[in-house]
């Protein structure tokens, strides 16, 4: 234990810098996002997770979210447990062959009408998994989908924005009337 404690104080850090998020348009995207759902969803936009089968990459964007950082929160966009209490699903991941009922089951216990977010490469078309005996590909091949959202993983500004761009959009107009 000591020599490894003596080559992490030798060799130092190692890992690249995070990227540093630009602090004004997450601004600028959060009070988009709260206008319109002020306009049109009276407020608020519940939003249940579903994971797929996902490797945990794109989960540990949508966590980032909540953080004290980007607090998603504060625009009026929570996260629920339950998808009787969701306005919108958002999907990570290839649908795997034993999720393709579960997500099936949490699609229909959604209140109507419903709108569908995929997030993530595999969750777009399949990424490097596609349709074979344990996969089902992308969540289009299961449950119908309003808005992708291309990345491996997608960072939480692309997430604001693609929910900025899925608020705006016609059915989300004629879901909330």
């Amino acid at each position: 234990m000591l020599s490894q404690i003596g080559k992490i104080i030798r060799i130092g850090v190692v890992t690249e810098p995070a990227p540093v998020p630009d602090a004004a348009e997450i601004e600028r995207l959060g009070i988009e996002v709260r206008r319109t759902l002020d306009r049109r969803f009276a407020g608020s936009l519940a939003i249940r997770h579903v994971d797929a089968g996902s490797c945990n990459g794109c989960e540990l964007e949508i966590h980032a979210l909540n953080n004290p950082y980007y607090n998603v929160e504060r625009f009026g966009v929570h996260f629920v447990a339950s998808p009787r209490h969701a306005d919108c699903l958002l999907v990570t991941g290839p649908v795997s062959r034993h999720m393709e009922a579960a997500l099936r089951r949490t699609y229909d216990a959604c209140p109507e009408p419903k709108l569908v977010i995929a997030s993530g490469d595999c969750a777009c078309h399949g990424g490097e998994f596609g349709v074979s005996y344990a996969s089902c590909g992308a969540i289009a091949n299961v449950i119908p989908v309003d808005v992708r959202i291309a990345g491996c993983p997608p960072s939480p500004a692309q997430l604001l924005a693609a929910l900025q761009y899925l608020l705006r959009s016609s059915r989300a107009r004629d879901i909330a009337r």
